[in-house]
Order: C-alpha cells, then structure tokens, then sequence
C-alpha cells in the first residue's frame, strides 16, 4: 500500500500541498503564494496559469521533502477557494480571462438588475440556499459573457469550459481527460438545485448560461480522474470547497456539529443533517459533503468576507505592524479597545446582512485612541461578526451552541480566541492539526480508495490542543455587542449615498 495522502489546498492567497500519513498526521508541506490582481477599486482576479503552476511544483515539492516518490502517494485530496471563476477554451486549454475571485464585488449593479425582478435577492434561495450576491460564480460568469466580447458565442459553439478553482485544477492534472466539479463547490455558484443536486434547468435558462459549458458534479468522494507523474498514476478521489473540506477535516459528521474557519474571511458551518435547512435569518444552505453514494449532509454556513485579511490591510496599507503576528503583541498594549470599533465592508457586508452597499468604518476615534486600540478593534471585528453568524444559526436550527471548533490561521492568535470565547460565552477549542481543510480533502480522498476505512477511523485521529473558556461578564457582552451593531448601522448605504 502506498504510504501517503496528498491534500492540494488551493487558496485565496497561496496554494500549499500537504501529506498526511494514517494518523492523520502531517509528514510534509510546500506552499507558494500567487500574485493578487487588482485592475480597479472592488475587482479581484488570479492568473489561473499561475496557479496551476503553482501546485505541481507544489506538490513536486512535498514529495521531495517526505523523501517520497509519486509512488508512495495513494490519492490526491483537492480543497479550493470557492465561487472563484475560471473559463478557459477547450481546445487549447488557455484561460479566456484572469480567474475572477470570490471577494471581487464587480457583478454588483447586475446583482441588483436580477434583484429588482421578482422574487427580489432571494429569488433563486429556495433551489439554491443562496441569496442573489456578487459572492457566487455564476454571477460572475454572467459577467464574463456581457463583458468579454464574442464570449457568449464561443460558449454557444462548445468552445468553452466554466469551472470553479477545483474544476480548473482536475482539468489540467489530468491532461484535460475531466470536466468535474463537487457538489459542494457547485453548490456556491447558484445554479445547482440543493434537492437534486444537479444543474438547475431554470436558472441557466433565466440567466442565459449554455448548460454545455458546466462540469459534470459528483459526490465529494468519488472518482474525479488520474494524475499522471514520473510514471506514477494517482487517483484524484476528494474534492471539496476549502470551507467544507475543513468541517470534514474537523469531524463534523454529524447534525449539530460545527465549526469555524478564521482564514482571508471567516466560515461557520453547522452540520443541519440530510435534509437542507432555509434560512431566514441570513445564512446561505450549502451542501457540506457527499461520500460516494451516500445522501449528501447539508450545511447552515455564515460567510464573512474579511478576518484575516483584516490584519494584512493594516500591515500593508496602514504600516502599523510589519508582519501579521505582532498584532496580538500590539493589541495587549491596551486593556480593552477604547471604544473603537472597525467594519471592515470592504466588499459591502456578507452574512447576515448581505449589503453590498456596506463600506468599511472606523468608529468611536478620539484623541485618546491609538495604534493598540485599532489592533484590538481589528481582531475584535472578527469576533463580533462571528457573533452575529451563530446567533442566526440558533434562530435558523433551533440548537444553542455548546462548543465551538475552530481552525485556521488566525486562531494561532490567543487574544482573539479568548475574547470570541468571552464574547459567545462558550468553549472555544483548537485541534492537535489546525490545517483542518487539507485534513478533511485528505480524508474524503483516503476513504475513496480505502486508506481509511470508516469516519469512526478519521474521529479517533481529532485531538484537542487547547481550549479556551469564557472567564469575562456577560453583562459586558451586551454593552459591547450594542457599540459593535451600531457601528455596523453606520456602514450600512454608503454606496447609495444614504
């Protein structure tokens, strides 16, 4: 049997592969960053050939550093950034335009065209679990065809494939031999029917989306084709959006079991079981992960578009701190935050609110407020809207929450962990192994091809590292929380000029 598992996490900023042995262990990693593009204010793109490039040396790399061969590896487990936008000629396998990324807020005033005709922004929530958002790919791909002359006709002609990041990915490791995405990632892009998990008929009709240009879906761990390597053929047997594969990765198998991912944007999902829950606290329903033939699990999830990247915002563009860890070191400067409050709407509000015409504040300055304060405000910000995410899921779920796991670059931050847990006045627990979302891409990959046998296997590799308990009044959350809602109240209209 072949020793490894290797996770492609391809992600906002970077793409890393990692191995992972049987005990879900990591044995070796790469990561390279890619260039962020930036051609106006709210447009976001990715060079997708940069990327690919990116994970086969990647991928070379953490071969190389197990001392392994392509031999040694049993599957390959894909995790990607969702909703990001990728259409490329099937002939020559060359991207038709730069990726259009997920944070990219270009599609607003088309948003808004769709909203104003009935239904209005939820319109299309009851098949899909979405509202109408510059969020979603097939918005984006919308945009693509009204903006990218002679598009929409060479789409019309078969010419062209539309994926999102894991599709472009599948595509070009196995030498153009598979269109196919998951149905966790087709489930970001507002054309797949939650029920039949299929493309939905209505929608690429309403939205004039020629259905040829789809990926085929298929079950989160299934077959999606070989990679081909130094004589080696590795099996692509996982794929999953990089907020699900980190629930897998978790081992939230279950309904009522959750997590929180604190990364560029911060993810909550909550296990709602095989049957989709509606939201109506504004939550999106998401479909969490599907294992062979097997009924999908469905997901409540709260998308909150800027956490982390939050932090590099103020290392790049403010020059207060000069690498994103001495934030925490600045934060504890000051006791508290001095009644400073930042929104970061950068790309308008996302969950609960969903306002793309929300801006980005900084609230509650006075002379006596200083570089600590902001940093406090800074990760507190991620806090607060995590708050505002799990208050809507106990209203949509009925199920007060007892814990919370989370993952992911920020929760190396100590400060923030305490304060979320002061502020949701629950546990707060980190896992042995925070790379949660190459985790659970590995994981679904593994149990494909029978490296792990069962998901009671893949629970016994969860170990906790560190837990952090509310120690802080709760009357003092409410005083806070009501300073943070108003703030939120202040960024709200900015771009209708209100």
């Amino acid at each position: 049997m072949a020793k490894y598992i290797a996770a492609i996490d391809q992600g906002t900023t970077s793409t890393r592969c990692i191995l992972f042995d049987h005990g879900g262990q990591i044995v070796s990693s790469d990561q390279m960053e890619h260039r962020q593009i930036l051609p106006k204010p709210g447009w976001v793109e990715h060079d997708p050939m940069e990327i690919i490039r990116n994970v086969e040396t990647v991928f070379q790399n953490a071969v190389s550093a197990a001392g392994a061969v392509f031999q040694d590896i049993q599957a390959i487990g894909i995790t990607n950034q969702r909703e990001t936008t990728v259409v490329w000629n099937r002939q020559t396998g060359l991207p038709c335009h730069n990726a259009i990324v997920w944070q990219d807020t270009r599609t607003d005033a088309l948003c808004e065209l769709l909203s104003r005709r009935h239904g209005g922004q939820d319109r299309f929530r009851e098949k899909t679990g979405l509202p109408i958002s510059v969020y979603f790919s097939g918005i984006k791909l919308r945009w693509l065809f009204d903006n990218v002359s002679g598009l929409f006709e060479e789409a019309l002609n078969g010419d062209l494939m539309f994926g999102t990041i894991d599709s472009w990915l599948i595509w070009n490791l196995t030498g153009g031999g598979q269109h196919v995405t998951d149905v966790t990632n087709a489930s970001r892009t507002m054309l797949m029917n939650l029920e039949t998990l299929a493309w939905d008929a209505e929608i690429l009709q309403e939205l004039d989306i020629p259905p040829q240009i789809l990926p085929e879906i298929r079950p989160s761990a299934s077959y999606f084709g070989t990679y081909q390597k130094n004589g080696a053929e590795i099996p692509i047997t996982g794929v999953f959006g990089d907020q699900q594969a980190a629930l897998f990765g978790q081992t939230c198998f279950n309904a009522g079991e959750g997590k929180n991912t604190y990364g560029t944007g911060c993810f909550m999902l909550l296990n709602t079981g095989t049957q989709p829950v509606h939201s109506r606290n504004g939550l999106i329903t998401t479909v969490g992960f599907q294992i062979g033939d097997q009924p999908a699990a469905y997901c409540l999830e709260g998308s909150v578009a800027i956490a982390g990247s939050l932090v590099q915002w103020m290392r790049d563009n403010l020059k207060m701190i000069s690498s994103s860890a001495e934030i925490e070191a600045l934060a504890r400067e000051v006791p508290d935050n001095g009644d400073v409050y930042i929104v970061p709407a950068f790309s308008g509000l996302f969950a609960p609110y969903w306002r793309s015409d929300a801006r980005g504040i900084i609230a509650g300055l006075t002379r006596f407020s200083n570089r600590g304060h902001i940093a406090r405000a800074v990760l507190e910000a991620t806090a607060f809207q995590t708050l505002e995410v799990v208050e809507a899921m106990k209203k949509d779920a009925g199920v007060a929450l007892t814990e919370l796991k989370v993952d992911g670059g920020m929760t190396v931050n100590e400060l923030l962990m305490q304060f979320q847990a002061d502020l949701l006045e629950v546990p707060i627990v980190r896992p042995v192994v925070r790379e949660t979302t190459a985790l659970g891409a590995a994981y679904g990959a593994g149990l494909q091809v029978g490296y792990w046998q069962s998901l009671a296997e893949l629970r016994e590799n969860w170990q906790v590292d560190k837990r952090w308990h509310p120690v802080r009044n709760p009357e003092k959350n409410a005083a806070l929380t009501a300073r943070w809602k108003k703030a939120v109240a202040r960024s709200l209209g900015w771009m209708d000029g209100e």
